[in-house]
């Protein structure tokens, strides 16, 4: 028997992402673990974002963020992302702290960090007692991008992600006091 305190580590397993957040001159990005899909079309999100983060500020102020999914090359930086808060820092921000390269989003102002294998646009669709009592929000995808080496679509319509050959672009997935595990080998149900 496990103990109550510890059944949400059966439970996450799903890519541990970087979130970013821009508003008014001001950006951010941290890590986050709690994430999933909600929805299908269109596109719908949700993450779980403490109320006293510096990102979850600048995402209610702009209605806004960015989703970026790292990969094993990044479980460094992403560990390091993780460990403290942008509000911290005086005159700078994570960004330029730790000399991330990035590139723009289309359709919002949170920047979108090179070297992850999957980047998500999303605006907030407002839930206030979700946000207020859960942390919880939930967000409409409008951008999605992935790396093809990782993450296409095999001739059949539908993505998939394969990452044969491609080992540090594996996705991670956080347990724990900074433990993770890497995306596995992807296998086929034969009755799909």
């Amino acid at each position: 028997m496990i103990k109550l305190t510890q059944a949400y580590r059966l439970l996450n397993h799903g890519p541990t992402i970087l979130v970013s957040s821009s508003f008014n001159g001001k950006q951010n990005i941290m890590a986050a673990a709690w994430n999933m899909p909600l929805d299908f079309d269109p596109p719908k999100i949700c993450v779980v974002i403490d109320k006293k983060t510096y990102t979850r500020e600048l995402i209610e102020a702009s209605g806004s963020f960015a989703i970026n999914v790292p990969c094993v090359a990044q479980v460094d930086l992403v560990t390091k992302l993780g460990s403290y808060s942008g509000r911290e820092l005086q005159g700078t921000d994570k960004f330029a702290e730790n000399q991330l390269q990035t590139f723009a989003a289309k359709h919002i102002a949170a920047p979108l960090l090179t070297g992850c294998v999957a980047w998500l646009e999303c605006k907030i669709i407002p839930e206030p007692h979700n946000q207020n009592t859960y942390d919880l929000f939930i967000a409409e995808v409008v951008a999605a991008y992935a790396d093809e080496r990782v993450f296409s679509n095999k001739g059949n319509g539908q993505y998939h992600w394969h990452f044969e050959g491609h080992d540090a672009l594996r996705t991670i997935h956080h347990v724990a006091g900074g433990a993770f595990f890497a995306a596995g080998k992807s296998i086929q149900a034969q009755n799909t």
